[in-house]
């Protein structure tokens, strides 16, 4: 396993901002948003792929109950966060925005790569065998796995994680954004 980026304190405190961040984003996509209908296409492209990533994702999650493995999470630790990324640069693709971008980006970096952090101290200290699972797999960026992983796609966790909010979150945003142009 790799040394702490961030401090301690910070990871703290940036545990509790991720959903006022949200609120920021919001904000700002709100106010900053300039779509066009060239712009709504590849955007919604992008961020189709985040979602089906998260979906996929939420499909194996068991959380705190085993160590998955399999699915996305034989590609990369953290397919939640990816489709999170991928869904917030598609929405910054088709609001046309370089702050709703930056500012995006911004909160991915100080707020979720210090979480993701935090979580793999918490999984380290549950599961024995995540270190040998993260020397693996990468922690964002996908890879082709070495191997293929134990955990099936159930729809069932897929509710029970409550996954559709993040779909009806974006419809939302994709609402608003054609109701803009």
């Amino acid at each position: 396993m790799r040394k702490h980026w961030f401090p301690k304190p910070y990871a703290d405190l940036v545990m509790r901002l991720r959903v006022p961040s949200g609120f920021l984003l919001a904000l700002t996509f709100a106010l900053l948003s300039y779509p066009t209908p060239a712009s709504l296409l590849p955007g919604l492209a992008l961020s189709l792929l985040g979602l089906f990533l998260r979906g996929w994702a939420a499909g194996h999650l068991r959380k705190n109950q085993d160590l998955i493995d399999g699915g996305p999470y034989a590609l990369t630790r953290n397919p939640l966060y990816l489709g999170t990324l991928t869904v917030a640069l598609g929405l910054a693709l088709s609001a046309r925005s370089w702050p709703v971008l930056l500012i995006s980006l911004a909160v991915f970096f100080l707020v979720y790569l210090p979480v993701m952090e935090q979580e793999e101290q918490h999984l380290v200290k549950l599961f024995p065998a995540y270190a040998a699972y993260a020397a693996r797999v990468p922690l964002l960026v996908p890879r082709w796995p070495s191997q293929p992983g134990h955990s099936r796609f159930s729809p069932a966790l897929y509710w029970k994680n409550e996954e559709w909010k993040a779909t009806l979150a974006y419809s939302l945003g994709f609402a608003y954004l054609l109701w803009k142009i």
